[in-house]
């Protein structure tokens, strides 16, 4: 049995050897612009942070507008004391010169005193104007807690990246290991398999980067961002990231697995109809493991997934249909 087996685990370590060899060749490509690729990874982020911040300054605008209006009168009223204060002092200045002696000297103490007074006023006022600044500002970062992040977040970008380049050879790869056990006819479909799963992928991981983590960051962002200051880690970022495009990824590939389990003759349009309501629970489970813990991406990926599983059921049944005779037979009993 072992002696069947060897040619098949033979040429597996052929295609897993190319296929990893093609990572690596697109890992050192990405490597070389690893600051590009790190920008468009970190993009959806830097956007959700922009908007959080325009969020929290117009809220802050609409709970304070009305205590910083009293603050504004209050300033113009204090303004308006400093002004006398100053006023004050001068009067009386100039009244010490022309009085006596005695007199002088109280007018001069009346003075002194009016003149700290407009100093203490002018300082409250630059103290409230600043504790309103302060209030209203939004500091929200990327940050890196590692003396070498940097490097290690530049290798895992020039990974991610090299293994999407490399995916329509990997699937490539995948086909070439499979067509042995093929008829003829079947092999044909080499390029279809590659460039659909290719595009599938593509695809999938487009809808994560412009669907779904522009809503999803800005509400995990948002939720806290009244009472805490987010300083986001790149390394878990890179991380979170990564693991939302891959899961999108990987997801929308159902339909071309579904095209080549039909193609084997291994599933049928009645198949996939009766197998529906479990998939509905495998989805979201599904959605579960493949995102981050959160109910809305959770919710994002697998809207999508269902739509999907819907049309693979129409192309399983333009590729293998289930025999009539059964259609008839279940509709007797």
């Amino acid at each position: 049995m072992f002696d069947d087996l060897r040619p098949h685990l033979a040429e597996l370590r052929k295609r897993l050897g190319l296929s990893v060899l093609s990572i690596f060749i697109a890992f050192v490509i990405a490597f070389i612009f690893h600051n590009g690729i790190l920008t468009w990874i970190t993009q959806p982020l830097n956007d959700a942070l922009t908007e959080v911040g325009r969020i929290i300054e117009t809220q802050d605008k609409a709970t304070w507008s009305m205590k910083t209006n009293e603050n504004n009168v209050t300033t113009v009223k204090k303004a308006s004391s400093s002004d006398s204060a100053s006023k004050l002092e001068k009067r009386l200045t100039e009244a010490a010169k022309i009085a006596d002696t005695k007199l002088s000297l109280i007018l001069e103490e009346a003075a002194t005193a009016a003149k700290e007074l407009a100093v203490s006023l002018k300082k409250l006022d630059d103290a409230n104007i600043s504790n309103i600044k302060k209030h209203s500002d939004f500091e929200g970062k990327i940050t890196t807690h590692q003396v070498g992040g940097a490097f290690f977040v530049a290798l895992k970008v020039s990974f991610f990246a090299g293994l999407l380049g490399a995916m329509p050879f990997i699937l490539y790869q995948l086909w070439l290991f499979v067509a042995p056990g093929l008829y003829s006819n079947e092999k044909k479909m080499a390029i279809p398999f590659v460039v659909g799963g290719s595009v599938m992928f593509f695809i999938g991981v487009m809808f994560a980067y412009y669907v779904v983590t522009p809503f999803g960051f800005q509400f995990l962002i948002t939720f806290g961002a009244f009472l805490y200051t987010p300083l986001i880690n790149i390394e878990d970022y890179v991380g979170f990231f990564t693991k939302i495009m891959f899961g999108f990824g990987v997801a929308f590939e159902l339909p071309v697995f579904a095209y080549f389990l039909a193609l084997l003759g291994l599933v049928t349009d009645r198949t996939l109809i009766d197998f529906f309501k479990y998939a509905i629970v495998i989805i979201f489970v599904a959605a579960a493991l493949l995102t981050p813990p959160d109910i809305l991406t959770q919710l994002l990926m697998a809207a999508p997934l269902i739509i999907l599983y819907g049309v693979s059921i129409f192309i399983v049944r333009a590729v293998n249909p289930a025999p009539k005779e059964d259609d008839e037979s279940e509709e007797e009993a």
